[in-house]
């Protein structure tokens, strides 16, 4: 049986530039394909995919948020739907020694977890996570 290569925790910027086809969609995509064949594995932690659909919300309004999150669910992506103890004591850790969102926290708890790498974009968040948490990180853009 083969094993799978790669995991990949999604951040809520990820697929954002995957939904709009923004800068990084292509990485997103090459990604979610290799997924669908079965060559690696996607998750995303239901607390990102909230931030995904109220920033549409914001955006965009409801029905599009629901067309988003309707399309989301049909993607190559495994959706936790909750947070395991060893998630939330990690992402605790992380949100405390590095003062950043509780999302994004909890993003790289389960990458941690997981022994996954975390697809983002997210500069700002993660450029201190990336030197110094051991982390792996794939950048999008």
């Amino acid at each position: 049986m083969a094993t799978k290569s790669t995991k990949y925790v999604l951040d809520a910027c990820a697929l954002l530039a995957f939904i709009y086809k923004e800068s990084g969609y292509d990485v997103v995509r090459s990604v979610l394909t290799q997924a669908d064949s079965g060559k690696t594995e996607v998750y995303m932690n239901k607390l990102n995919l909230f931030e995904v659909y109220y920033n549409i919300i914001r955006a965009n309004g409801l029905q599009q948020a629901e067309n988003v999150y309707a399309a989301a669910l049909k993607l190559p992506i495994t959706i936790i739907n909750k947070i395991t103890d060893e998630v939330f004591r990690k992402a605790g850790q992380i949100k405390t020694q590095y003062s950043m969102s509780l999302a994004d926290s909890i993003a790289l708890g389960e990458a941690f977890i997981l022994g996954a790498s975390i697809l983002t974009s997210d500069h700002h968040e993660f450029d201190v996570i990336e030197k110094n948490a051991g982390i792996k990180i794939t950048w999008i853009r």
